[in-house]
């Protein structure tokens, strides 16, 4: 069985991953974190995830409760996360981090980290957007100079960073073979889960390239399944590729 503590639970993400951990025989949820400013922080696990009590509280300090998991899952903002990340180090804790919004600086951190503990760090978990990367990047390839690609997104309007990082990611596909990052149009509107549409246009027809995520559950599901693959690991920093092929 794998000990998880969710960091971020009574978030969009974190409550979906929550709801689904409790239902998989897999996984037990050691713990929750939250920011000491939010009302959850007391409260039991399983009232925030709809499962029930548990006994368990949401803390507020990830050094209080790091003792009891093997793996962290992290959906929150940059800042929590290094922090959190610090003391995942410390404590030869494994992490799995979705969150989104990192500079490259920041970036550097987290792969300063995977040196000396098991990390998947992925700005989608989901199957279908890690596939269209690879598309994304094949269909590039195949085109060459004569087709422009432009990028679109579209997101709920409390997503703080733009462009999202699942875009970025995609730039990045297009980027290393045409050198060259395509521009990126963000929307931010009503409750939007996740659309990403890549646009290859050439002179006489267009090819459109689109991964909709219709439910949180499908990255919910995939950071379930990184924690899974992360189990015995040696350090290293590992992708949503590695989890889908290993």
């Amino acid at each position: 069985m794998v000990r998880i503590i969710i960091s971020g639970i009574s978030g969009r993400m974190g409550a979906r991953i929550g709801a689904l951990a409790s239902q998989d025989k897999n996984f037990e949820i050691t713990g929750a974190i939250e920011a000491s400013s939010s009302p959850a922080v007391g409260k039991d696990i399983g009232e925030i995830i709809s499962a029930g009590k548990t006994g368990k509280k949401v803390e507020s300090d990830f050094n209080k409760i790091v003792g009891t998991c093997d793996i962290l899952i992290e959906f929150t903002a940059p800042p929590a996360t290094l922090e959190h990340l610090e003391t995942a180090v410390k404590n030869k804790k494994a992490m799995v981090i979705g969150t989104t919004g990192f500079t490259k600086d920041e970036v550097g951190k987290i792969e300063d980290a995977s040196k000396k503990i098991p990390v998947v760090f992925s700005p989608n978990m989901s199957v279908g957007a890690n596939l269209m990367f690879k598309i994304t990047e094949e269909v590039a390839r195949a085109l060459g100079e004569d087709y422009e690609a432009e990028i679109v997104e579209s997101h709920h309007d409390q997503k703080k960073d733009a462009p999202s990082g699942t875009a970025k990611r995609l730039g990045e596909a297009i980027s290393k073979l045409k050198g060259k990052t395509p521009p990126i149009h963000s929307i931010r509107l009503g409750d939007i889960v996740g659309d990403h549409t890549v646009i290859f246009a050439g002179k006489a027809e267009r090819i459109e390239l689109t991964h909709r995520a219709h439910s949180r559950d499908a990255f919910a599901k995939g950071a379930l399944d990184a924690a899974r693959f992360l189990a015995g690991k040696k350090p290293g920093l590992y992708t949503m590729a590695d989890v889908i092929g290993g």
